[in-house]
């Protein structure tokens, strides 16, 4: 099923995401994790593509074994940061091959050691023109691409970074899932804005349990992303305690998605980080508002 059919149901849904191992010695393990999380019934699972595409493989295996052996919807990742065309299209095709219908495009992050390179002679080098690649390739996939509620980390300003939004929709962008935030005045905020600009399509609430306090500096250096003082307190009062931190981490997230459904928003989609647990008891707090209709 295509995610847009999801969203036109107007349900409370949670989704989760999933990442693929490093290595293989790892994907037994891994596999099992997001098999849990998949005998949740989620929405949807989606199923990040590692950096430059040398997990690529697993991507593809953990959303197709998703799909076909617990009938939970899978959102394969695609990036094409540095990519060739050639090596873009034959992801395609494996998907295309694999029944995956469903399939986010990101330009990716650059690696460290080409930050500085000249970018001219890239195939891709934004989002957008991967998904244009995507609507010409004749595989009917539902496409979704990310957004950022507090800016992206590469834009001047948020105007120039919501028309590029705009590139991206425009292209064939069916829906978008936001990077992670704590406040959510910062996601009603952005809503208006990119409404105000024609931006129609469905946008999904991505929300991160931050449940130990060195997550804090990843979230912090990976999108920038602002922490009210009232998530700040909670870090410094429990973050030397691993459990109390994870418990606080997970009924602030909780909380969170709460305020979302209660303000309009019916999709949410958490950044489960392959923890089981985390999934179940924020699965578990919501199990009377997930059954009801928006």
């Amino acid at each position: 099923m295509k995610l847009t059919e999801i969203f036109k149901q107007n349900k409370y849904s949670l989704s989760f995401e999933v990442f693929p191992p490093k290595t293989d010695d790892l994907y037994d393990s891994v596999k099992t994790a997001t098999e849990q999380i998949a005998r949740l019934s989620p929405a949807f699972m989606s199923v990040t593509y590692g950096a430059g595409g040398g997990t690529s493989k697993h991507t593809l295996n953990i959303a197709k074994n998703i799909r076909e052996e617990f009938g939970v919807e899978s959102l394969a990742h695609l990036t094409c940061v540095s990519s060739t065309r050639e090596t873009v299209n034959k992801r395609i095709a494996d998907f295309k091959a694999a029944g995956i219908e469903n399939v986010m495009a990101l330009r990716g992050d650059i690696p460290a050691d080409m930050k500085n390179a000249d970018r001219s002679g890239w195939a891709y080098r934004h989002a957008s023109e991967l998904i244009r690649e995507l609507k010409e390739s004749g595989a009917q996939f539902c496409i979704g691409g990310a957004c950022y509620p507090e800016v992206h980390p590469e834009s001047a300003t948020q105007r120039e970074d919501i028309l590029r939004l705009k590139e991206k929709v425009e292209a064939g962008c069916e829906f978008l899932t936001t990077q992670m935030f704590f406040d959510n005045n910062l996601l009603y905020n952005f809503l208006y804005k990119i409404r105000e600009a024609g931006i129609t399509v469905p946008v999904i609430a991505g929300i991160m349990p931050i449940t130990n306090a060195k997550q804090v500096e990843r979230a912090i250096k990976l999108s920038g992303s602002f922490m009210p003082q009232r998530f700040k307190s909670l870090v410094d009062k429990f973050g030397s305690d691993p459990a109390a931190m994870k418990q606080a981490g997970i009924a602030y997230a909780t909380d969170q998605i709460i305020d979302l459904f209660a303000n309009g928003i019916t999709n949410v989609h958490v950044y489960s980080m392959n923890k089981p647990d985390v999934a179940e008891k924020i699965q578990s707090s919501l199990s009377d508002i997930l059954g009801k209709n928006a």
